[in-house]
């Protein structure tokens, strides 16, 4: 007899997934318009520096109704200016920076209501502020409503669409992050993979639970092993087979207790988001596959859930993995290595011409750099240089750490190949990446240890997950690859 979840269910890979296990992505909030009106109201984004320029050729009776109400066109500063007879002049100041994604939050700033951009500091790119628009526009309401509307705008210039596509691989990324584990656990994310791959005709393929070890991802079973929700390794691959190869990695963690290493409280608090190396990837995916790059793209994602049980793995265990390499294990909480070990090492097998992981990997990259910064390592010089300017172009911040070959020894074990942390606790980012590294070998490749996060809301990047890096390597990939 079928129930009715069965009814339901979507049949992947002979397997039933229920419909409930679908992420259920809201409609894109209409912040952009393709149109001019004349019912748009105006919108002048004014810098600091230029206010008196402007205010010498504003509207009559317009100057002194600005000087009255105290504007001076810092950042983010919203003014309305009232006309007999027409729709008020609405004003942005872009403070000293003239930067686009410095101007995000002007969607939630602004008056509901319609606006046309009529002027803007030539420093500010319009493609920039179409996509900030719409960066900053978002919000997370699967479990609550937007409080309000966001301001629409017409901004001449701007490829409306394409801003739109590429929100909505930053919106993906930063729904999957947001959603808890109770409603995104393996088998939830394994689905999210299959929808994407069926919006752009990518074939999507999975190994769940013990099967694991029979196609030998031992290092992911044993992570994932504890939990009631079966580890597996997921891939998605699109192209055409003679285009240039791209390997794409995410770690999917989709809750992480530390494992019989348990966390304290105030640090499990936000380990729904140790799956947002893999939300990065598939939002840097849907980046690839929207705009058809001729390229091979073949993405692996180990996703598990690090639980405790009687079966969980244990400090002192040694690991098997799929390069066989022997792995000592020290602590537990320290899993998002050993999964992505087995993920990198099946991708290098489809021998890309380059290699990209993400990953939510250690608290010590946020020591250095903090939250906004998404730090990146590779020993590719040419590559690391690619990476800068692509950064620059999309305002999508990047920082170069050093593979330091001297903190290698750290990583040496007196019973196996390998022990997967450090013998000293000082520079845990980089022994993370060099451990890495052992499962590589000479694909081109490049690491992010990203936090996902944003702890405090600031322009174009509203509290909760975020994508960190994707942009930038988009940018890359479309400068090395796009032929049009």
């Amino acid at each position: 007899m079928v129930n009715k979840t069965q009814m339901c269910a979507q049949i992947v890979n002979n397997r039933l997934i229920p419909s409930h296990l679908k992420m259920e992505n809201p409609p894109m909030p209409e912040a952009l318009l393709d149109h001019a009106d004349k019912a748009q109201r105006p919108l002048y984004i004014i810098a600091a520096d230029g206010l008196d320029c402007w205010l010498e050729k504003a509207p009559e009776g317009a100057a002194a109704l600005i000087d009255a109400a105290g504007f001076r066109a810092k950042r983010g500063e919203v003014l309305l200016v009232p006309r007999a007879g027409k729709s008020p002049l609405a004003l942005l100041g872009a403070g000293k920076k003239n930067d686009a994604f410095a101007l995000g939050d002007a969607a939630m700033k602004l008056p509901e209501g319609d606006y046309q951009l009529a002027e803007a500091p030539e420093a500010i790119n319009h493609q920039d502020l179409a996509l900030a628009w719409l960066m900053g526009a978002y919000a997370f309401t699967r479990y609550t409503p937007r409080k309000r509307p966001p301001a629409r705008i017409f901004i001449v210039d701007a490829n409306a669409q394409a801003a739109r596509q590429m929100a909505k691989a930053v919106y993906l990324a930063r729904d999957l992050v947001n959603t808890p584990a109770a409603d995104l656990n393996t088998g939830e994310l394994e689905a999210a993979v299959h929808d994407l791959g069926k919006s752009f005709g990518a074939r999507v393929s999975a190994v769940v639970g013990d099967d694991l070890l029979v196609q030998n991802y031992p290092m992911v079973h044993a992570v994932g092993r504890a939990s009631a929700h079966a580890p597996r390794l997921v891939e998605l691959t699109w192209g055409q087979p003679d285009h240039p190869r791209i390997g794409l990695v995410g770690k999917g963690v989709v809750f992480d207790t530390g494992g019989l290493d348990i966390k304290a409280a105030q640090y499990m608090r936000l380990m729904k988001k140790d799956m947002g190396g893999a939300a990065n990837a598939m939002a840097l995916a849907h980046m690839i596959m929207a705009a058809k790059l001729p390229v091979r793209l073949h993405m692996v994602l180990p996703i598990v859930d690090n639980a405790i049980s009687g079966d969980a793995y244990r400090p002192s265990d040694i690991l098997q993995s799929r390069k066989g390499i022997s792995v000592e294990i020290d602590n537990t909480d320290a899993e998002g290595r050993l999964v992505l070990a087995d993920a990198l090492t099946r991708a290098t097998e489809e021998k890309p011409e380059l290699l990209i992981d993400f990953a939510t990997l250690t608290g010590a990259a946020r020591v250095a750099l903090g939250p906004e910064m998404a730090p990146y390592y590779t020993d590719d010089e040419g590559l690391s240089a690619d990476l800068e300017l692509a950064a620059k172009r999309t305002g999508d911040p990047v920082w170069r750490m050093p593979l330091w070959d001297g903190y290698d020894n750290l990583l040496d074990s007196p019973i196996a190949d390998i022990c997967h942390t450090a013998s000293s606790p000082m520079g845990g980012s980089i022994t993370a990446a060099l451990f890495l590294r052992r499962f590589v070998g000479d694909v081109p490749w490049v690491h992010f240890d990203i936090f996902a996060w944003v702890p405090k809301a600031r322009p174009s990047h509203p509290m909760g997950g975020d994508a960190q890096g994707p942009r930038a390597v988009f940018s890359l990939l479309q400068a090395r690859y796009d032929r049009n």
